[in-house]
């Protein structure tokens, strides 16, 4: 049995008036999704809105989730950036934050072999001394872990654990599987079919806003009780569906519903991310209301 496995949502990054960090509700959200049983999280990931804050931010995030958390969950911490020698110092700054284990996207922007790549991976990782996730997201980075450069990596990097895989290339979840790596498939819509080829577990930003519902599908699969997952994987899909039918951006809509649901703001998306509309905010409400999240 692995230690990261189960529901690991993709946790925002709340944000106060002025667009700083909002530790406070940080910590709510943890504790909301805590009690619900999801079995840890995603840090400072896409829906964490990572490479859109400073290394400083990063770092008080990292902080302030092992703070949390107190060893009750699994943190992945997001150190991926730019550069090797900032991943890194992010990743250094993580373990000794007490983090359980690192996430990094590959290198991005600029097109880099599979030696660069791996070459990246294998300092990040001795920065932390701690499990490492490889993050499949090519959609956003331009880089598609292929099976091939898995293998690379898993030569040069003791401490690979797995990976989230975002990508569309479904299929290869099973070969990531076969290497002996926690795959967490990083699409909610997809975590049941996932889940029977070899998937451990699901990150992805929807089971942050409403993570009872994706908990169920998890209890369902591991009780042997498929027709029970299925039903409960068809209402995780659907609640989010009409969340996000309500408009706006991904990480406005995110943040305020849980705005909505805990009580407290957490703000927008930071800029250039655009915050609802006062209609789509009222869309948003009364669609909560209706499927009794309020």
């Amino acid at each position: 049995m692995s230690a990261f496995e189960g529901i690991l949502p993709a946790i925002i990054t709340p944000m106060n008036g002025d667009g700083s960090f909002n530790e406070e509700a940080f910590r709510r959200v943890m504790e909301f999704n805590i009690g619900s049983g999801v079995q840890g999280f995603w840090i400072a990931g896409g829906t964490g809105e990572s490479i859109l804050l400073s290394d400083e931010e990063n770092m008080r995030i990292a902080s302030a989730a092992a703070d949390q958390s107190q060893g009750r969950v699994n943190n992945i911490m997001h150190v991926g950036a730019a550069t090797t020698d900032r991943a890194a110092r992010l990743a250094e700054h993580a373990a000794g934050a007490g983090v359980e284990a690192i996430c990094c996207v590959p290198p991005f922007f600029y097109g880099r072999t599979d030696d660069a790549i791996a070459e990246h991976y294998r300092i990040v990782a001795a920065a932390a001394d701690l499990p490492l996730f490889v993050y499949n997201l090519p959609q956003s980075t331009g880089v598609e872990i292929t099976t091939s450069l898995m293998r690379k990596i898993q030569e040069r990097v003791p401490q690979l654990a797995g990976l989230k895989h975002s990508s569309q290339f479904f299929p290869a979840m099973r070969n990531f599987s076969a290497m002996g790596l926690d795959c967490l498939v990083g699409n909610h819509q997809l975590m049941l079919p996932a889940l029977t080829i070899g998937a451990t577990g699901c990150v992805d930003g929807p089971p942050i806003v409403t993570p009872e519902y994706w908990v169920e599908i998890w209890n369902a699969y591991q009780a042997g009780d498929l027709e029970r997952a299925e039903t409960a994987q068809d209402r995780a899909s659907g609640v989010w569906a009409a969340l996000g039918a309500c408009g706006g951006e991904f990480h406005s809509v995110a943040k305020a519903a849980l705005s909505e649901r805990l009580g407290i703001e957490c703000g927008a998306a930071r800029p250039p991310g655009r915050p609802l509309s006062i209609e789509q905010r009222e869309k948003l409400r009364g669609t909560m209301a209706k499927l009794g999240l309020l």
